[in-house]
């Protein structure tokens, strides 16, 4: 099993909207690293919910659901989507501040590369990302 963050503005898609929606398609991703990485995800990975842009912070556990496939949302065919359903919601989000002061942290792709919107996490910072929201 891998771990994965994905990030959403939560004034366009937020964790509630996932939680009531029960599953989603993560598409409009348009970034090819992004895409790359959501084509390795698996059924059963576990994915960190981070709302971006005006809460900066982890909110909640998802699972992948369904493997990558076209996006239908996309006029070309090299773009693709995963289905993702609700798993968990963190406790107490974690903050990015949180993030940047905890030191096991440090290399963690949230903020070496801030602006990607699908990216692994190492087992490790799941662990401790887990560990901080609940």
């Amino acid at each position: 099993m891998q771990h994965w963050l994905v990030k959403s503005e939560p004034e366009k898609y937020s964790w509630a909207n996932l939680v009531k929606d029960g599953r989603t398609m993560w598409d409009g991703v348009r970034n090819y690293q992004a895409r790359n990485n959501l084509q390795q995800m698996q059924p059963g990975d576990l994915v960190l919910f981070y709302h971006s842009v005006s809460e900066k912070s982890v909110v909640g556990i998802a699972k992948v659901e369904k493997a990558a496939y076209p996006d239908p949302t996309a006029d070309d065919d090299k773009w693709v989507v995963v289905d993702l359903v609700p798993f968990r919601d963190f406790k107490e989000p974690v903050t990015l501040e949180q993030i940047k002061e905890d030191k096991r942290l440090e290399n963690i792709a949230l903020l070496r590369q801030s602006r990607l919107s699908v990216m692994p996490l190492k087992a490790e910072e799941f662990d401790v990302l887990l560990a901080l929201g609940n």
